[in-house]
């Protein structure tokens, strides 16, 4: 019996604690002990990363040397090591990529984390779903774009990702080139490119998951004849196929949102009206889920024009659905009774009741007459319009009002005011202000800070206003970012 004390046989019940939550007992089985300690005669498995590559992997004796003393002890201790340190390499290279949420970040991710597990420098990945629907893209590591450029001058079937993507026979597992520059067999444009960009072997993987089969290729490029040894191959496949799996869901999340995205501009105005006298400018940042906040602006009877901006409860397919419902409703009853936003949002009320009884909602709508300089509107539970001008920028006094579907019989009066030459009346959602994190009073102190400072070279332009307001308010980029608020902005400035 071995003479293993306390302290290493806890690191053994942790080691296998260990290796069951990280979901790599393959790894385990591959290095499992065989036979008495005494009968094996191969030194611990070089570390994955910072290794000499050089090292060699020894294999299993059938039985103990002669003369060599055993010392079991100190042997299943560093064997034990080498398996902490390959468990520990894979734990902290998955959580890492698990952090991404978009293709590409993961698959700059998976490059990097390949490359340190088989000992390269650089490399490059092909994301070509099999089923053809997108994306398709190249993302190289240590690889200029030229230098991607001439990689894929060399004719496809001869490149090891090439034969990968296209299914070609004996392409369906790890392709390995250890010496490109040496091997007469090779197309003599694929020993060319590699001469050029100083590379010499080459290893090459597939992506796959069994639901939705092929994604892509990595490969993964030496500056001297080499080839990852066994050790690292395994590590690096078990790696790959946990990275196949979490760019499957990504894949699936980047069409969804683009589904949702393109169903979403479908949903919004083609184009805003001309109407004279007045410069319209809007912008509208989508959430990835898809939100339900719109906008509309209709060139009405008698030369009037009519705004609108809405929220509607939720995300996601259904929101989207009950916001193109309102507003294909909206635009009917403005060119009904316009003049009287109140009935406008009253009849709005009755839609929404109707179809979407659980559902509420939030909209502002304004019947402006550009030649009288006159504007009428009413809202419901909405955010109220900023007026922007040399001498002002401030929110329109409204009339406090619940929400559409909150009340059985919905009205609010109207409010009337004329904004001056040259003033732009601001439109929005509160998404603009929930992305800011900040409470909503600091939100709505932000905003009207935000249309103040607009420099007056800049207001005679209503698209310039809009998106001065948003950098400012949603600085640093924050208006791209993914999150559950849409975001609305409709401008209109009058002559």
């Amino acid at each position: 019996m071995l003479d293993i004390g306390l302290h290493l046989r806890v690191h053994v019940d942790a080691l296998i604690a260990a290796q069951n939550d990280m979901g790599v007992c393959d790894a385990i089985r591959r290095n499992a002990l065989v036979g008495k300690p005494v009968a094996m005669s191969a030194p611990h498995l070089p570390k994955v990363a910072g290794i000499d590559p050089a090292v060699p992997v020894s294999a299993h004796t059938a039985g103990p040397l002669d003369g060599v003393p055993a010392a079991p002890g100190a042997f299943l201790q560093d064997r034990l090591a080498g398996w902490v340190s390959d468990l520990t390499t894979l734990q902290e290279l998955t959580e890492r990529l698990a952090g991404t949420n978009t293709l590409d970040d993961a698959l700059h991710e998976l490059l990097g984390a390949g490359a340190a597990l088989v000992g390269a420098r650089r490399g490059l990945i092909v994301f070509e779903p099999s089923d053809r629907r997108g994306p398709v893209s190249t993302i190289g590591l240590g690889l200029a774009h030229a230098e991607l450029g001439h990689i894929e001058t060399v004719p496809r079937s001869a490149t090891s990702y090439g034969r990968i993507l296209d299914g070609l026979p004996g392409a369906e597992g790890p392709q390995t080139s250890p010496d490109l520059l040496g091997d007469t067999g090779l197309d003599p444009r694929q020993r060319e490119v590699a001469a050029r960009l100083g590379y010499a072997a080459s290893y090459a993987l597939p992506l796959t998951t069994t639901a939705t089969g092929r994604l892509g290729a990595a490969v993964w490029l030496y500056d001297e004849p080499a080839e990852p040894l066994e050790r690292q191959r395994h590590l690096v496949g078990l790696y790959a196929r946990y990275a196949a799996a979490h760019l499957a869901r990504l894949l699936e999340l980047h069409r969804a949102r683009a589904e949702v995205a393109a169903l979403t501009d479908e949903l919004r105005p083609g184009r805003l009206p001309r109407v004279p006298g007045v410069q319209l400018a809007a912008r509208h940042r989508a959430a990835p889920r898809g939100g339900g906040d719109w906008y509309d602006a209709m060139a009405l009877p008698e030369g009037a024009l009519g705004l609108a901006v809405g929220s509607v409860g939720g995300s996601g397919p259904s929101a989207l659905t009950a916001m193109g419902r309102l507003r294909a409703g909206l635009r009917a009853y403005a060119v009904m009774e316009g003049e009287d936003p109140v009935a406008v949002l009253s009849d709005l009320e009755l839609l929404l009741r109707l179809t979407e009884p659980a559902r509420s909602a939030t909209a502002l709508f304004a019947y402006c007459e550009p030649a009288a300089r006159k504007i009428v509107l009413a809202g419901a539970g909405h955010t109220p319009p900023l007026v922007i001008g040399d001498r002002r920028a401030e929110f329109v006094e409204t009339s406090l009002s619940a929400p559409l579907g909150m009340l059985a019989c919905w009205e609010a009066p109207s409010v009337e005011f004329a904004p001056a030459p040259g003033e732009i009346v601001l439109l929005y959602t509160d998404g603009l202000l929930r992305r800011t994190g900040d409470s909503m009073d600091r939100a709505f102190a932000r905003l009207h800070s935000a249309a103040a400072s607009v420099p007056k070279a800049l207001r005679r332009d209503a698209g310039s206003v809009v998106d001065h307001v948003l950098r400012t308010v949603l600085p640093n980029g924050l208006d791209q970012v993914d999150s559950a608020e849409d975001i609305v902005i409709l401008a209109a400035r009058f002559d």
